[in-house]
């Protein structure tokens, strides 16, 4: 191990979500630490805003892409097409996903359940045989699999995110086995974060809850980061087929 110090100078990392929340803060750091990146999301003018301010913020390359995870032919091309224009990835982080709300559990429909499917579970494993696959190839690199407690904890409000999150967990591992060991594979596991999305709760609700957390509060986005990070790097050369839970100690 040459350093304790993260440093990813010249390494090629690609993120999906990584517009806004927290694959926006996934995507500052990388930048500030001299990676080359590219964020991919369903709206391309979001990506090119968010990349244009961090290539101004931080001096780093960071190029936007149009992506919808969930269809499957546009993950084999995005995968193709970002390999060839970053000249490899080195650090794949499959970031996007979303958790629709649904009136009762008989009346979820067959387009939000399989949007759900796609976007958190089908999408995430195309782009990871793609890239891992090619990482093998090239020698070596490091996926990085945005779960959630959900996962690990599934409650009638989240059935469908939490299935699929589940089975990100079990891709995670199974993944970690067929790249290892030139490729690590792991997971972190988020809890609450206040993200954009954290505007439109009932806030005096959620501050009751997170009173139960070890924390007392939920995550600031930039929290998610040293856990990123961690996986990503040399420093967790001996960490593969892991879920790092990220929750400020909620209860289950």
């Amino acid at each position: 191990m040459s350093t304790w110090a993260f440093d990813f100078t010249d390494k090629k990392i690609v993120i999906t979500g990584g517009s806004r929340g927290l694959g926006l803060e996934m995507a500052r750091a990388f930048s500030l630490l001299g990676a080359d990146v590219a964020i991919a999301s369903r709206k391309l003018a979001a990506c090119e805003d968010a990349a244009a301010a961090l290539t101004a913020e931080t001096g780093s390359t960071v190029r936007p892409y149009a992506l919808q995870v969930a269809d499957w032919d546009q993950c084999t091309d995005f995968a193709q097409t970002v390999w060839h224009d970053m000249g490899g990835v080195d650090v794949l982080v499959n970031n996007a996903g979303s958790s629709p709300l649904y009136d009762s559990i008989s009346g979820i429909s067959e387009e939000l359940y399989d949007k759900v499917i796609g976007l958190n579970l089908k999408g995430p494993f195309r782009l990871s045989a793609l890239l891992g696959e090619k990482m093998v190839e090239a020698g070596g690199g490091a996926i990085v699999n945005i779960s959630s407690i959900a996962s690990l904890h599934p409650k009638p409000e989240t059935v469908p995110y939490s299935a699929a999150k589940a089975g990100l967990n079990a891709t995670t591992t199974a993944l970690a086995h067929a790249y290892g060991p030139s490729v690590r594979v792991n997971a972190v596991v988020p809890g609450t974060f206040l993200t954009d999305v954290s505007r439109h709760w009932d806030h005096a609700a959620f501050a009751k809850r997170a009173q139960t957390f070890a924390a007392q509060r939920g995550g600031d986005p930039e929290e998610i980061v040293g856990a990123v990070l961690y996986l990503a790097s040399s420093l967790a050369s001996y960490t593969t087929g892991a879920l790092l839970t990220v929750d400020g100690g909620a209860p289950d």
